[in-house]
């Protein structure tokens, strides 16, 4: 082994020099928001992804109706009973939102069974309204209905500091809050193709997301939605067990090269 490194030491530099500038993660891979030539504009952006969301199988919703006498309204608004109030916000959601069942529908006391898969939470609240004017109030009654998501719920899997289902309570949660909610993803974590898993009525459907573009705002996906999946996949110098800097790998390297001077001085006795 001796004889070796002194007959070909421009080979061993080479590929000394190889091992540690393939193994290293690239600066430019660890960076969001890159300018990768189209110019954003903030504007147009908002006016093309801001679309109203539809509601999905298995979401939950929150119905609040206020009227001049809320006496009226009490088996609507639950929240606040005595039962739930040790309960979390996403527990209180959970037992005393309305869920989306398997047939788009959802259950409201007296007003029965009310389709409302597809449908915005503004035409939901116009449908509810309409119901009550029908059956329960006259227009003197001054009813105000109020219709959201019960918390933005989604999953983040793969090279992601925190794993798990997580619920933001806002309307509008884009890719990079998500992340962040759920501690970012670590340098060892692949930037340029995040897997978004969206839910649609026919299925799901997977989308590539390059998060080191600029042009993600632009995209359709930047807005995550309800019941998304979001996954992570690891860079292959985590998958070869190198280091992420070139001060970690000369440190590898150096204890491989001691290691083996060691055997080989061991040998020599």
């Amino acid at each position: 082994m001796a004889s070796f490194c002194m007959k070909y030491p421009l080979l061993l530099i080479g590929l000394f020099c190889l091992v540690l500038i393939s193994s290293c993660i690239p600066y430019k891979d660890t960076l969001y928001y890159q300018q990768k030539g189209t110019v954003v504009d903030s504007t147009q952006v908002m006016q093309q992804i801001q679309q109203p969301y539809r509601v999905q199988i298995n979401d939950i919703l929150s119905l609040r109706i206020k009227v001049l006498d809320q006496d009226n309204v009490a088996i609507f608004n639950p929240i606040g009973d005595s039962g739930s109030l040790n309960a979390t916000s996403a527990e209180r959601a959970y037992t005393d939102g309305f869920t989306v069942d398997l047939h788009g529908n959802i259950r409201i006391p007296v007003l029965g069974e009310l389709q409302v898969l597809g449908y915005t939470t503004e035409e939901i609240q116009t449908k509810v309204e309409d119901l009550l004017l029908q059956e329960q109030f006259k227009k003197t009654a001054n009813i105000f209905v109020t219709v959201r998501l019960a918390g933005l719920r989604y999953t983040t899997s793969g090279e992601v500091n925190g794993t798990g289902t997580h619920t933001l309570y806002q309307e509008r949660v884009n890719i990079f809050e998500a992340l962040a909610n759920s501690g970012d993803i670590p340098i060892t974590g692949d930037k340029k193709d995040v897997l978004l898993i969206r839910q649609y009525p026919q299925g799901q459907e997977i989308h590539h997301l390059d998060l080191t573009d600029i042009a993600i705002m632009q995209s359709p996906y930047y807005y995550i939605q309800p019941n998304d999946m979001i996954y992570v996949k690891p860079l292959k110098q985590k998958a070869l067990g190198t280091g992420t800097t070139v001060f970690e790998n000369i440190t590898k390297i150096a204890s491989v090269l001691t290691l083996l001077t060691s055997i080989i001085l061991i040998a020599k006795r």
